[in-house]
């Protein structure tokens, strides 16, 4: 196969990371973007050059002005789009925030109205479905200390 075949087979994907935050009461930490109709996880799409992990890092300070520590990641799901092809999403374990620096949050006034701990309960009516999979899925890697591999939020069949 030529270099160029090659290079037009190769997978570009786009690629974002989140994190989740719970409080005291294992709520998740959900945003609430201006440009959009449903509810999301702070995060966004990491830059040239830039890892999951740092955009991550970048993405929350920019969203909320704050800078918890991240944790380990929590789930990879590869969730293509027809409307904007192949994704990899990775989703990090924010931990648990304090009081104190849950009120610290800043929103990023561009781009956000709302930031709110729900319980997961609510993720199904809050979130669209394939990220609803997604938290769902990270929640429980979160309480497995095991980290997963997903495809459009689901496990893969075996």
């Amino acid at each position: 196969m030529a270099e160029n075949e090659q290079e037009q087979r190769m997978a570009t994907p786009r690629m974002a990371a989140g994190a989740l935050f719970f409080n005291d009461q294992d709520q998740v930490l959900l945003v609430k973007p201006s440009y959009k109709p449903k509810w999301e996880i702070p995060g966004g799409y990491i830059e040239h050059g830039e890892s999951p992990l740092a955009a991550c890092r970048r993405e929350v300070k920019e969203e909320l002005g704050i800078c918890p520590g991240i944790g380990p990641m929590l789930v990879v799901d590869w969730a293509p789009s027809d409307a904007e092809g192949d994704k990899v999403l990775y989703v990090f374990n924010g931990g648990q925030l304090l009081a104190d620096e849950a009120a610290a949050i800043t929103l990023a006034p561009d781009e956000l109205l709302a930031a709110e701990f729900h319980p997961a309960e609510e993720l199904d009516d809050l979130l669209i479905p394939r990220l609803a999979r997604r938290v769902k899925a990270a929640i429980a890697a979160r309480a497995q200390a095991h980290p997963q591999y997903l495809e459009h939020g689901q496990l893969p069949a075996s």
